[in-house]
């Protein structure tokens, strides 16, 4: 208990404890003071003195060790002993931003560690929990969209909805110009001067109402700055397919339609990029979380408690006792 105390507590003039040196000086001194006062009688035996102390002697050195004890808590009270407790206040102008996110069959490939899509699940929530003063939400799509959640600052929630995405939720399919047009509108009457979507797909459009050309240029319209990431390594990715046998792994072509994502990304002020890997795409929102910045204000108030006031009533707590057994018991006489 007395070490967790003293883990909170700052000294503000921790100087004063040099003053402890002169401890064991008094301590020399009364010992050579209390033997230079004894007298010295020759006797040729102590036997009749045995059993002769009195309970005055035993508490004569009291006083003494009162006084010890009374300097040690006043040089603590001189040092000052606080707590201290910090208090934050964080302002500054934050951003909106969209998760657009493909959850279409393809997004189970295992050519990312575990799959494609819980990388991007776990890419996304760490760059979420790094943007505490942004608006974020969640758009998925795959045939077709859906706002899992909309922009909000509660983190908790938007990470419980994030992990509750999974393939099968929405028809199959992808979707790009629904996802981003959906995006887009959660954004439309957003007050914030930034507002940004990240669009990661895995495959080509084929699907949705919306064109994504449309799309583009409605975000452009109303002034969004969209992000887009190809996700899929080259070549061939394994992929489970469920068959009346079974679940099993079958390779299918890995077909990102890159120039539609270029388009889509530059017309906009973005940027396109091509995740191969776990390490490319967590590299990919480090980027964009450097890119798009918030301008945050931080004030920290700083305020001590002073706690000084026990030593310094003890120390005088301690001198009384002094000089009450001195005045007292321990009175000497003429």
């Amino acid at each position: 208990m007395l070490y967790d105390w003293y883990q909170h507590i700052y000294f503000s003039q921790p100087a004063f404890f040099g003053l402890l040196a002169l401890v064991p000086l008094l301590i020399w001194w009364e010992i050579k003071r209390s033997g230079g006062a004894q007298a010295t009688v020759m006797v040729s035996t102590v036997r009749a003195f045995r059993g002769t102390g009195s309970w005055r002697n035993t508490l004569r050195p009291l006083p003494f060790i009162f006084r010890l004890l009374a300097l040690c808590c006043l040089v603590v009270a001189l040092a000052r002993p606080q707590s201290r407790n910090d208090e934050q206040q964080v302002s500054g102008e934050g951003i909106d931003i969209m998760l657009c996110l493909d959850i279409s069959g393809s997004m189970l490939s295992e050519d990312f560690t575990p799959n494609r899509m819980e990388a991007a699940k776990n890419v996304a929530a760490e760059f979420i929990q790094n943007r505490p003063t942004d608006r974020i939400g969640l758009v998925i799509f795959s045939g077709e969209s859906f706002t899992m959640c909309p922009l909000t600052t509660d983190r908790n929630m938007l990470l419980s909805q994030l992990s509750n995405v999974q393939s099968g939720l929405l028809e199959d399919g992808t979707a790009i110009g629904s996802g981003l047009a959906t995006a887009v509108d959660r954004l439309r009457n957003s007050p914030s001067k930034t507002k940004v979507i990240i669009l990661l797909t895995d495959g080509e459009n084929n699907g949705g109402l919306i064109d994504p050309n449309t799309a583009k240029e409605i975000a452009k319209e109303v002034g969004v700055r969209v992000y887009t990431i190809g996700m899929g390594t080259e070549g061939f990715a394994p992929v489970p397919v469920q068959t009346p046998g079974g679940v099993i792994m079958q390779r299918e072509k890995v077909n990102i339609d890159e120039k539609l994502l270029t388009q889509i990304a530059n017309e906009t002020g973005g940027h396109y990029y091509r995740a191969k890997d776990n390490a490319s795409l967590k590299n990919i929102y480090s980027e964009i979380d450097r890119l798009e910045k918030s301008k945050i204000e931080t004030t920290t108030i700083r305020r001590y408690t002073e706690k000084f006031y026990p030593f310094a009533l003890a120390a005088a707590i301690l001198l009384l006792l002094e000089l009450l057994l001195r005045w007292t018991v321990l009175r000497k006489f003429p």
